[in-house]
């Protein structure tokens, strides 16, 4: 099976009359040896059902149904989500492998079969949404590799004390741990982005505990970096009524009340949310 190349990606678009969505965040893989390095780099097998985000003109696409069971590609652009199946038959053996879904992926909230990996190349502007929402939905979801603007990738992998640890570091913690995976050069996109690319990977984790207290965390991790420079008796005292009542909640879990909110890991938030009085 031959991947796509830098000519016959124009090529589609051209035959499509496609021009590039900035609103999309249509930037096209070009370099059929990233996609090959995406799909090793995420370890998916021949026992995995991938799950791809935005395969656009369908470089990433042809990579993943090289190494995967079976490919669910989910597509906003109705012209791209229809091409798609029409551009693997004419390079896969067995295209009956891929299923094509026609949709938003900040919205998704069902598949046909339960997906085991996620591989993507995330729209810059509705990268992290898009994440979370699919850790939360589809927690077959085992593990996954995703293509996002570089701050983006920094952000969702940042680590307690440092300046990128922040709301998308803490709440993607709740499901799975993330790692940095290598930078990506701008030259391999079409058209070329004003900003440049990194690789995230994820490892699923079994959650801290139930949907009810997953809510309240993140209501907590809200308003903790909402004011992330102030301490955390001050930047939670608007959710308690008064600092004095924040401290106490905060010293009864066990948590430095002068602290910031980047200075605790997802553990840390769950024990605040737990020392909650009954009636909050």
């Amino acid at each position: 099976m031959s991947l796509l190349g830098a000519a016959q990606i124009r090529e589609l678009a051209a035959a499509l009359d496609l021009k590039p969505s900035k609103s999309l965040g249509q930037n096209f893989v070009i370099d059929s040896n990233i996609c090959t390095k995406i799909v090793r780099v995420a370890g998916v097998t021949a026992d995995d059902i991938a799950l791809e985000i935005g395969p656009g003109l369908g470089s990433l696409t042809l990579a993943l149904l090289q190494s995967a069971e079976s490919v669910i590609a989910v597509e906003i652009d109705h012209r791209l989500a229809t091409q798609l199946p029409i551009t693997v038959a004419d390079h896969f053996p067995t295209p009956e492998n891929l299923t094509v879904i026609n949709g938003d992926a900040l919205t998704l909230k069902e598949l046909p079969v339960s997906p085991t990996v996620l591989v993507a190349n995330l729209p810059y502007n509705v990268s992290v949404p898009v994440l979370l929402n699919l850790l939360e939905r589809f927690p077959t979801l085992r593990s996954g590799v995703v293509m996002v603007q570089a701050e983006v990738a920094d952000r969702l992998s940042g680590r307690p004390g440092t300046k990128e640890y922040g709301i998308p570091s803490v709440k993607a913690a709740w499901w799975a741990e993330v790692k940095g995976a290598g930078s990506i050069s701008r030259s391999v996109f079409w058209p070329a982005p004003n900003v440049d690319s990194k690789l995230v990977s994820f490892t699923r984790r079994t959650t801290p505990g139930s949907e009810e207290l997953r809510k309240k965390t993140f209501t907590i991790i809200d308003a903790a970096f909402a004011q992330r420079r102030k301490m955390l008796r001050s930047a939670l005292s608007s959710l308690y009524g008064s600092s004095s009542a924040a401290e106490e909640i905060l010293i009864r879990a066990g948590i430095d009340p002068t602290l910031r909110g980047e200075s605790l890991e997802i553990s840390s938030f769950c024990a605040i949310a737990l020392s909650e009085p009954d009636n909050f």
